[in-house]
């Protein structure tokens, strides 16, 4: 399985950030408009600011949203402007890609100051706290997923991301315009960006090859053109890997299927096939039935099992 390409440590603009993130945020920006496309965010952990603004900044960490909710507000409201300013004045504004203001709380004039000064975007949302940290937690871990980009084919099929690798010229856009016509979903074509959440692989394909194929002999095709938007499937979760080549490289032909296969993506093991191509074989039959059975073994259900079973059975009674 070939990869293409593994991007540098990903990070997003606060810009992209406020264009992008949850709608339900509605970020709006309180100050530091003209910092928005310079600052970046590179973690998906949040910080609340409220042991810097008691004066602990030992534990700042670069690259991470800092949350100001009502209780540092209250805080701050209770002490003199001087003093306020004197504690945001000893935290390091390299250590803040933006300041988030959370329950649509008045911002005070020193911390508009501050981020004003120091060109630090400071935002404001009318959501509490606590859910704006589980919104932009989980924007940003899928925002900020490492990823690296694969030469292959992605397909929805009965509901499960199913990707189809293999040599260049193997047949791969065939296959999947094959089962195209079946029904299915293309996600992509060719090249297959992949991002790891966790142990959770989630694929996508690039904007400006989403919905289309480049068949040999037809050349490239708009898939949503011919057989409608339906056909079409945005980013899906990799479950199922199958692996085309050629009949004269595949040393062992699985015969009964007793354990799944696994192989490796982007450090993810994942269920896969290896199926060899020759041309009297029909590959996207073979594809769609690999599907139904990962679904039925998932589930419980294995018929190469249960036939070895009926087998041992029968040869006991025999003796």
């Amino acid at each position: 399985m070939r990869r293409e390409s593994e991007t540098p440590i990903p990070e997003i603009t606060v810009a992209e950030f406020v264009t992008t993130s949850p709608p339900e945020l509605a970020l709006e920006v309180a100050a530091g408009q003209g910092s928005l496309s310079a600052k970046s965010i590179t973690s998906e952990r949040i910080q609340k600011l409220g042991l810097a603004l008691a004066g602990f900044t030992e534990y700042l960490r670069h690259g991470r949203v800092k949350i100001v909710g009502k209780s540092e507000i209250s805080y701050l409201s209770n002490i003199k402007a001087d003093q306020y300013r004197d504690i945001l004045n000893g935290i390091d504004p390299q250590k803040i890609p933006c300041i988030i203001v959370t329950k649509g709380l008045r911002v005070p004039d020193p911390l508009i100051e501050y981020a004003e000064t120091n060109s630090i975007p400071l935002l404001r949302t009318q959501v509490i706290s606590s859910r704006t940290i589980s919104l932009i937690t989980t924007f940003l871990q899928e925002r900020l997923a490492p990823q690296i980009t694969m030469h292959g084919v992605l397909l929805g099929i009965y509901g499960t991301g199913v990707l189809v690798v293999g040599e260049s010229g193997i047949g791969k856009s065939e296959c999947a315009l094959d089962l195209i016509t079946r029904g299915h979903r293309l996600i992509s074509d060719d090249s297959v960006v992949v991002r790891r959440i966790a142990n959770s692989l989630i694929g996508d394909s690039p904007e400006i090859t989403r919905g289309h194929l480049e068949i040999r002999g037809l050349g490239i095709i708009s898939v949503s053109d011919l057989f409608g938007v339906s056909a079409v499937g945005q980013k899906a979760s990799i479950e199922l890997c199958i692996e085309l080549k050629a009949w004269d490289k595949v040393l062992n032909v699985e015969r009964l299927g007793v354990e799944m296969e696994k192989t490796e993506v982007f450090g993810v093991a994942v269920d896969s096939f290896v199926f060899p191509v020759s041309p009297a074989r029909n590959l996207s039959t073979l594809v769609e039935t690999a599907v139904k059975l990962f679904l039925l073994k998932r589930s419980g259900f294995d018929a190469a099992k249960e036939l070895i079973e009926k087998h041992a059975t029968s040869v006991a009674g025999k003796n």
